[in-house]
């Protein structure tokens, strides 16, 4: 390894708090396994707030994001077994809540009545906010057509004004593989908006 390949002191920061989280959690889960389901409290705390951001940002409601949180840390503690401790936390019940707030949204999307906005025309005055109207529309369904991790991610950098190694960190993904997957979402959503960007002064 060359000189400008060695880890710096900021890598080596991260990598002992990585490793720190690792060793902590997996305590936590022993402790569970054994029993005390103090610990699984203690994990809830620890994993609460990011949980509920990523289920916020896959079911787009705050109350439909509340019961998928409960209901994943429900699934965790049943399936805790099959949780990989030399592995984080953070990114096992991520995939919990991509997986399960997926399911929740399509489930949603079956019983969901038709748009109020179908029964509209607008206004001639108002056509600019009708255009504007379409575009988040549009938005809406081509982010709906991404995977669950394109649409994470994208959302992730662009609402939420996340690095690729902050998403990553999340997501237990490499830098590089979320800025792949970022460029892959962004060039569809440009292809579907298009026309919309085209319009704009």
């Amino acid at each position: 390894m060359s000189p400008t390949d060695s880890p710096g002191p900021l890598d080596s920061s991260l990598a002992d708090e990585r490793r720190a989280v690792i060793e902590r959690d997996a305590a936590l889960v022993r402790r569970v396994r054994d029993g005390d389901s103090a610990a699984f409290d203690e994990i809830v705390k620890a994993y609460m707030r990011p949980v509920f951001q990523v289920a916020y940002r896959v079911v787009g409601h705050r109350e439909d994001a509340e019961d998928l949180v409960q209901d994943c840390f429900l699934a965790a503690y049943q399936y805790l077994d099959s949780y990989d401790a030399d592995r984080p936390f953070g990114p096992w019940i991520t995939r919990i809540v991509l997986n399960r707030g997926a399911n929740l949204r399509r489930s949603r999307a079956r019983r969901a009545t038709e748009p109020e906005t179908d029964t509209v025309s607008p206004a001639p005055s108002a056509l600019d906010e009708a255009t504007r109207a379409e575009a988040r529309a549009k938005l809406e369904e081509v982010l709906a057509t991404l995977n669950e991790r394109q649409r994470m991610i994208v959302t992730m950098c662009d609402v939420d004004g996340m690095t690729s190694s902050e998403i990553g960190e999340r997501l237990d993904l490499a830098p590089g593989t979320v800025r792949w997957h970022l460029h892959e979402a962004r060039r569809v959503l440009r292809r579907a908006l298009a026309r919309f960007i085209e319009d704009e002064p």
